[in-house]
Formats: C-alpha cells, sequence, structure tokens
C-alpha cells in the first residue's frame, strides 16, 4: 500500500503519479486532500468548478464534488480508463482523506518534488478553500 501527503502538493500532478500506481495494482491512499493546490487564479479555478458543479440537471447529473476529498478523487478518475475494467477496479483502490487518519499517523508518506507547489511562479487556491467557497460545510 503506498500513502502519499498531499499537502503543498498540485493536485494533477499528484494525480497523475496515482493513476499509474492504481493501474499496476497497487492499493493508494492519499491523506491531506484539503491541502493540495490547483494552479492558476483563485476566481477563475471558483468559476470553473461553480460551472462544472451547476451543468446537467439536478436529478439526473452530471454530478460534481463539492467536498476536497472527493474533488481529489475525481480528478484521479479523470486519469484513468473509466470505461473499462481495468479503470474502474484501479478507482476502487483508492482512498482519499481529508486530514490525517490516527491509522496513518506514524507510516511514512509519499511526497512528489514535481508537484510540490515552490515550483509554481503563479497563484494557487488549495482544495480546502475552493470547497469553503463552493458551500461544503467545512468539516476539517
Amino acid at each position: 500500500m503506498k500513502i502519499y501527503d498531499a499537502t503543498n502538493q498540485i493536485a494533477g500532478r499528484l494525480a497523475s503519479y496515482v493513476a499509474k500506481d492504481l493501474l499496476n495494482g497497487e492499493q493508494v491512499v492519499i491523506v491531506n486532500a484539503e491541502k493540495a493546490v490547483l494552479s492558476g487564479n483563485p476566481k477563475m479555478k471558483f468559476r470553473e468548478f461553480k460551472q462544472k458543479r451547476d451543468r446537467g440537471d439536478p436529478k439526473k447529473g452530471p454530478f460534481y464534488p463539492r467536498y476536497p476529498d472527493l474533488i481529489l478523487r475525481r480528478i484521479v478518475r479523470g486519469m484513468l480508463p473509466w470505461h473499462k475494467d481495468k479503470g474502474r477496479k484501479a478507482y476502487r483502490r483508492l482512498k482519499v482523506y481529508i486530514g490525517e487518519p490516527e491509522e496513518f499517523k506514524n507510516k511514512e508518506k509519499i511526497r512528489i518534488e514535481e508537484a510540490d507547489v515552490s515550483k509554481l511562479k503563479c497563484k494557487y487556491i488549495t482544495l480546502g478553500d475552493l470547497s469553503v467557497m463552493l458551500g461544503a460545510e467545512k468539516r476539517w
């Protein structure tokens, strides 16, 4: 089992590594999802995600998540071959948590150097802040 720490990691770059591990048959856990980062102007990111949430019909979908753990899960899902059986089975091996559960406190966590926020030279927003802007009830 691989445990990734999403603190100050760019969500898309982290998700690409996670998707690759999932397709190789690994069990993957991501902790601190609310601290993952989306690069770009925060107002634009809010507009993009708000548009995704408002798209479609409230009863029939498509449905897009509001909480940071579910948003990060959805980003990883976009990098998996969802319409194939191997993609759906890989997605079931993924667990994403807000914060850090007790069972993973003393375990070694993987951090990806290429995904570190210190490499960014632009504005960014954390998934936790984006979730609050989208109307999620803060539970972290």
